[in-house]
C-alpha cells in the first residue's frame, strides 16, 4: 500500500469508524477450468457486477498506451527522453482497432501488458482515452482564463483519488460507487454485501446508506481469527460475543450491538457460501501479485453470488506504487504487467463462470503524469488512459479523441499534463447505465453529470 492511499484510508476510518468498521470469443483464452465449472451453477442471470481497479499515486498515461505511429512516437520519444519505450519493443502489442483514429494515430500497450491485447482483438477490452476530473466541459483557454469551474487542488494525491471517487475533494462522505449502491441493495437479499471492498477502505464505496463490507484476499475478516476460545476459554469466548452483540439501555450501545451481530451474522454467511467455492478452484490467477488476490476474491464472491442472494454488485481493488517520480522505467513496466496480469486473469475466471458478459472491471486512478520527464520519472498531471474489460464492452475500438503528443499543445497545460477530454462522470455514467441505474437517478448517483449534453452522457463502450 503506497503512503497516499495509506495516508487516505486512515483518514476516512477516523472519520466514518462506527459505520464502516462493522459494517464463446474468449473460450480460447481460457485454461485449466475443470475445477472452476461447478461455481458456474451458483451464478444468478439477473446478475450485474462493476469491478473498480483503482491505481493509487497517478497512473502514467504515456508508457502504458504509447504511442505508435512513426510522427507520435517522434513526438512522445522527444519528450520523454530517457523514459521512453523504444517504438520497436512495441511491435507485439501495438492495437489494429476496427475503427481509424483521426490523423492517423496508433497506440500501443506497454509491452509487460501483452496479456491483454488478445482482450482488445477479441473485443473485451476498450482502452478510454484522456480520462480525468472535471467539474464542467474544459477547454485551454478556459483553464488559462479560470472561466469555467475546476476540481479543487488539481495534482494532489488525496484530492483527486477522491475526486475521482466522489466528485469531492479529501473529506468526501460518499463517493458514486456506494451511491449505485444505495440504489440497489434493496433488490439484494443481503444489502451489506451490495458494496465489497477487497482492499481496505475507500470513499468509492460508501453510500449514503450503502456501507461497504471488508473482505481480505483470504475471505471474510473473522472476530479474533475466528479462534474457538479467547485465552484458551471457550466460555469467554462466547461471553465476549454476547456482550458484542446484547443492546445495552442506551441509543449508542444499541447501536454498537445491532452493527456487531450484523457484522458476525454475515460473516457466518458469507464464510459459509464461499466453503463451497475454494481458493483452488480459481486456478487461472498469478501468484506474487497483490491485485490478482484481490481479484480471486471478487471472483470467489460473484461465484456464490446466487447463494447470498447478490443481484448487483460493486466492488473495489486497488494496487499502490505508481508515483514514480523516479525509477520510471524501472518500476513502472513491472507494476503494469502485474495489473494485466491480474485483469486478464479475473475476466478470463469470469468466462470459465459464465458470467463475462455480467462483469465488467474498469481502471481509476488518482490523475495521470507528465509527458515531459523530470529525468527518470514523471510528475503529476492530469487526464490519463484507462482500460475497460468484459464481455459486455464493445472493445476493439478507442473512446475519446487521441490528446495531441507534446509540451504546450492545445491538449495540455504544461509538460504535457492534459487537459481531461472525458470526463470522470462520462466514464462513470456509462458504466452505471450498463448497471441499471436509470437516467433519472444518474444525478444522485453523479451531482455534476448535469453539465455535460445529455448526449454525451454515456460513451457507448458498454
Amino acid at each position: 500500500m503506497s503512503q497516499f492511499q495509506h495516508d487516505q484510508s486512515r483518514r476516512a476510518f477516523l472519520k466514518r469508524a462506527g459505520a464502516l468498521g462493522m459494517a464463446g470469443v474468449a473460450a480460447p483464452f481460457v485454461t485449466s477450468l475443470g475445477a472452476i465449472g461447478e461455481a458456474a451453477a451458483a451464478t444468478n442471470s439477473d446478475y450485474k457486477a462493476l469491478v473498480c481497479v483503482f491505481l493509487y499515486g497517478g497512473m502514467d498515461y504515456a508508457n502504458t498506451l504509447v504511442p505508435y505511429d512513426t510522427a507520435g512516437h517522434a513526438q512522445y520519444l522527444a519528450a520523454r527522453q530517457n523514459i521512453a519505450i523504444q517504438r520497436d519493443a512495441l511491435a507485439a502489442t501495438a492495437l489494429t482497432p476496427s475503427a481509424d483514429l483521426k490523423g492517423g494515430r496508433h497506440y500501443a500497450l506497454a509491452p509487460t501488458m501483452a496479456s491483454l491485447k488478445p482482450l482488445f482483438d477479441a473485443g473485451r477490452m476498450a482502452p478510454i482515452l484522456n480520462v480525468g476530473t472535471l467539474v464542467e466541459p474544459t477547454t485551454k483557454a478556459q483553464y488559462q482564463a479560470r472561466s469555467v469551474r475546476l476540481p479543487p487542488k488539481l495534482f494532489s494525491h488525496n484530492d483527486q483519488q477522491s475526486y475521482f471517487m466522489a466528485s469531492q475533494p479529501e473529506g468526501a462522505t460518499s463517493g458514486w460507487g456506494g451511491r449505485i449502491g444505495d440504489l440497489f441493495q434493496g433488490g439484494n437479499g443481503a444489502a451489506t454485501l451490495t458494496c465489497i471492498n477487497a482492499s481496505g477502505n475507500a470513499v468509492y464505496l460508501t453510500g449514503r446508506n450503502a456501507i461497504q463490507y471488508a473482505t481480505g484476499t483470504g475471505g471474510p475478516v473473522a472476530l479474533l481469527n475466528n479462534a474457538s476460545t479467547l485465552y484458551t476459554s471457550g466460555a469467554a469466548q462466547q461471553a465476549l460475543k454476547t456482550l458484542m452483540t446484547t443492546a445495552p439501555g442506551h441509543m449508542m450501545g444499541a447501536e454498537h450491538a445491532a452493527i456487531s451481530k450484523r457484522a458476525l451474522d454475515t460473516y457466518a454467511q458469507v464464510a459459509g457460501a464461499l466453503s463451497g467455492a475454494p481458493t483452488s478452484a480459481f486456478p487461472l490467477f498469478p501468484t506474487n501479485n497483490t491485485l490478482a488476490d484481490q481479484l480471486k476474491m471478487v471472483a470467489r464472491m460473484i461465484s456464490v453470488s446466487a447463494d447470498l442472494g447478490a443481484r448487483r454488485q460493486v466492488f473495489f481493488v486497488s494496487m499502490g506504487g505508481f508515483d514514480l517520480h523516479d525509477n520510471l522505467a524501472t518500476q513502472h513496466p513491472v507494476l503494469m504487467g502485474r495489473v494485466a496480469d491480474a485483469m486478464r486473469a479475473f475476466h478470463d475466471t469470469t468466462v470459465a463462470l459464465g458470467v463475462s458478459e455480467k462483469v465488467t472491471s474498469f481502471t481509476a486512478s488518482d490523475f495521470g503524469r507528465t509527458l515531459v520527464s523530470n529525468d527518470d520519472g514523471s510528475d503529476h498531471g492530469w487526464g490519463s488512459m484507462h482500460f475497460v474489460v468484459g464481455g459486455a464492452v464493445k472493445g476493439r475500438r478507442f473512446y475519446g479523441e487521441a490528446p495531441d503528443i507534446g509540451n504546450g499543445t492545445a491538449h495540455d497545460v504544461g509538460q504535457g499534463r492534459l487537459i481531461p477530454g472525458i470526463a470522470v462522470d462520462q466514464y462513470a455514467a456509462t458504466l452505471a447505465t450498463w448497471f441499471g441505474v436509470p437516467a433519472g437517478d444518474l444525478s444522485t448517483v453523479l451531482p455534476n453529470i448535469g453539465n455535460y449534453d445529455a448526449s454525451t452522457r454515456d460513451l457507448g463502450f458498454l
